[in-house]
């Protein structure tokens, strides 16, 4: 009788509770509002809805697009530099996603530096920087389109630069508005921005997240279950702001929750996740070529070999979204 019983027990399990299929997510940074739709996914159970066991790995120092190219994570979230320059180095991944409708970051100074009102004044200053090629193809750019000398001394800082720019030991850096900047703004910071599509700078979309070529044939359904779960979960985060903000602050580990909320506030005020009637994660083709193309002719991407790669004339083979409608 107890063996009956234990097998009849054992039919009236969820069958999800036994199906679920593991799935990997390599981060591109720290836990932040950016990843704000995989973990309200995660803990809101639309990932079990589809029979998925989603694991967020945790930031390593290697690249989430390299991990993702080696085969140590299913997806990963990747910034568009990430993306576009192991793509262009002959990484076999396509893009999926793009979380932020719009460009959060920004070139910033002190308010009270008289020296800096235009982007032409910042020719022969200092920069803070963080080692990036694509720093000094965007700078470069900005001063030049606005009549200026593209010279500037720079030293690399990471996210020291913050700091030494408050006490005045360098003149400019970049922030991302929707979490630097509401610091920034938080700490009472007297500064100012150029935004980079005032200065010839492509309005990109950015915040990808992507998964390798082959998985578009070998796992199509897995790969849809996997998107549109995500993206139910970057809806959600869209339509209830500070309740996601709440689930984000107790999934990770954030000394400031504060921030965190003024994150998710500057996020939905500036229409980064959802942009009229777009759906959240769309991908626009003009912009992302746009990007692309920016980031080729400014000598950016390059090949394994570190020579500098010319435009291939499209790049419509670096995303899909035919998930989208399955």
């Amino acid at each position: 009788m107890i063996r009956c019983l234990l097998l009849a027990a054992s039919l009236t399990l969820p069958v999800r509770a036994q199906a679920e299929t593991p799935v990997t997510v390599a981060l591109d940074w720290m836990l932040n509002t950016n990843h704000i739709g995989l973990v309200v996914a995660q803990e809101q159970g639309f990932y079990a809805e589809e029979d998925l066991a989603v694991e967020l790995l945790p930031y390593s120092d290697t690249n989430s697009a390299a991990l993702l190219a080696a085969g140590q994570a299913d997806f990963a979230y990747m910034t568009s530099l990430g993306f576009m320059s192991a793509k262009a180095g002959g990484a076999d991944l396509v893009v999926l996603w793009a979380t932020m409708q719009h460009e959060a970051g920004r070139l910033v100074y002190n308010s009270d530096n008289a020296g800096i009102t235009r982007p032409a004044d910042l020719s022969g200053k200092t920069y803070a920087g963080f080692g990036s090629a694509w720093e000094d193809a965007l700078i470069a750019t900005m001063i030049r389109n606005d009549g200026g000398e593209p010279v500037w001394d720079t030293v690399t800082l990471g996210t020291g630069a913050y700091e030494a720019l408050a006490t005045g030991a360098v003149d400019f850096t970049l922030e991302v508005a929707t979490w630097e900047g509401v610091n920034s703004e938080m700490l009472g910071r007297n500064q100012s921005f150029f935004r980079y599509a005032d200065y010839g700078i492509p309005d990109q979309q950015t915040g990808y997240i992507g998964t390798r070529a082959e998985n578009l044939e070998k796992q199509p359904d897995l790969l849809a279950a996997f998107m549109h779960a995500t993206q139910k979960g970057y809806a959600w985060a869209a339509d209830h702001p500070q309740e996601a903000a709440e689930i984000l602050i107790h999934a990770g580990d954030f000394p400031n929750p504060e921030l965190v909320h003024g994150s998710m506030r500057a996020i939905v005020d500036g229409d980064y996740l959802r942009d009229g009637d777009t759906p959240v994660g769309a991908i626009d083709p003009g912009r992302f070529a746009a990007m692309a193309r920016f980031l080729f002719e400014s000598e950016v991407l390059k090949d394994a070999s570190g020579q500098t790669l010319e435009w291939p004339g499209e790049v419509t083979n670096w995303y899909d979204q035919s998930w989208m409608g399955k």
